[in-house]
């Protein structure tokens, strides 16, 4: 489970950058899109029109009000096609920026993600967001497949993620609340991105002080065993899509994926801002 870890993790910064590039920014301004618009518009266009609704539950931890406001009128600026091909556009545009394309191993970090991608694709049910994106057919470029695989692989662990936080009882804010209390991610870049009001996030911070899960802004004995329970828990949900490389090639994929997830790093493309 550890080596499938480290596998994602070194990786996931070839998918992760689409949310911060500035090629992406770009490419979904000259479709008239935003902001946040262009942001879940993004995300979201590979389940087609999708609503309001169908982002929030999906999404999980945004505020519901910020993601009806960006969504209303979306479609009518730019079809989901127009969005996605935008998308892929600036995944290109930003890794070949970033000279993945000419790494090393290319060839054989993208077989193995893509056989990790495939696997997980005969285990879609109860995970909506990552099965939009499977049914999406794979880009001709092999950097644009790596992308496409990694980002099935994002997909589907968050899918898997999402169901333990509900397992659990933990509502979008709550999780949001105790990644802030592990001190991992800052709190104000949370508060900022998920847009929740002040008022909301303080009564959700009560609210798990009185599960005992928070000690003032710090998680507790119980929040901090509460929080690695559903980490060790979306792992092994995530497993199905590794276990199909075995552990020598799972283990391979983990020591070959730290040069395109640095490389990503170094290009700036996950600066925010």
């Amino acid at each position: 489970m550890e080596t499938a870890r480290a596998a994602w993790r070194r990786l996931e910064p070839v998918h992760a950058m689409i949310y911060f590039a500035p090629e992406a920014r770009r490419r979904y301004a000259e479709l008239g899109l935003s902001g946040r618009a262009g942001y879940f518009a993004f995300r979201s266009a590979a389940f087609g029109r999708a609503s309001a609704e169908l982002v929030i539950s999906t999404f999980y931890n945004f505020n519901p009000d910020v993601v009806r406001q960006a969504v209303d009128g979306v479609w009518e600026t730019a079809t989901p096609q127009q969005v996605l091909d935008a998308r892929y556009a600036a995944a290109g545009e930003a890794l070949r920026r970033a000279k993945v394309h000419e790494l090393p191993y290319l060839s054989e970090v993208l077989a193995l993600t893509r056989r990790a991608a495939e696997a997980a694709r005969e285990h879609a049910q109860g995970r909506p967001l990552f099965a939009a994106h499977a049914a999406l057919p794979w880009p001709q470029e092999p950097v644009l497949q790596l992308w496409h695989a990694q980002t099935l692989l994002r997909e589907f662990r968050g899918d898997g993620h999402v169901a333990c936080l509900l397992s659990e009882g933990v509502g979008g804010l709550e999780a949001l609340i105790l990644h802030a209390a592990t001190g991992d991610v800052p709190v104000d870049f949370l508060k900022a991105s998920r847009a929740w009001p002040e008022e909301e996030w303080t009564a959700a911070e009560e609210r798990l002080r009185e599960r005992g899960l928070l000690d003032g802004d710090s998680l507790s004995p119980e929040g901090a065993t509460l929080r690695q329970h559903i980490e060790d828990r979306t792992d092994h949900l995530a497993l199905p899509a590794y276990a199909a490389l075995g552990e020598a090639d799972c283990e391979r994929l983990a020591d070959l994926a730290s040069p395109f997830g640095r490389a990503v790093v170094e290009a700036g493309l996950l600066k925010v801002g």
